[in-house]
């Protein structure tokens, strides 16, 4: 079971999020959320998920600020953003998972299952990756 935390600043993403998957990835159980760095900090160090779902733009700064700000990752990470298509080639360089709004099922099914066989040592070397990249 992959204990996870939705952090987005748009509560109807959040809450499309959620239900997908229930319905479609019964090995994610959601268990908080927030909406901007702040608060995914403290979500983050009081609930220790294994998955992050994180929106790059927050309402209060950005997925990267919130990355910065912890000690250690010791989660998964799949991005949220709107179209951008530096960003996209920014993730796709660096072998990073992330998803497009609006979010379709089968997407969110695939990075889940790819998530899930990354090793975390190289999610940290492809965080400096994308973060070379944006």
């Amino acid at each position: 079971m992959l204990r996870t935390i939705i952090i987005d600043d748009e509560a109807h993403i959040r809450d499309t999020l959620t239900r997908l998957l229930s319905k479609h990835c019964r090995q994610v159980k959601v268990v908080g959320e927030a909406s901007g760095v702040a608060e995914g900090i403290r979500v983050i160090q009081t609930l220790y998920p294994d998955l992050l779902l994180l929106d790059i733009n927050l309402n209060d700064g950005t997925g990267f600020d919130l990355i910065h700000s912890l000690n250690v990752i010791d989660f998964k990470i799949i991005f949220i953003s709107a179209c951008d298509k530096r960003k996209i080639q920014a993730f796709q360089l660096s072998n990073m998972e992330y998803l497009l709004k609006p979010i379709h099922p089968e997407d969110l099914k695939a990075a889940v299952r790819r998530v899930e066989e990354t090793d975390q040592e190289d999610l940290v070397i492809q965080l400096k990756a994308l973060e070379a990249n944006v």
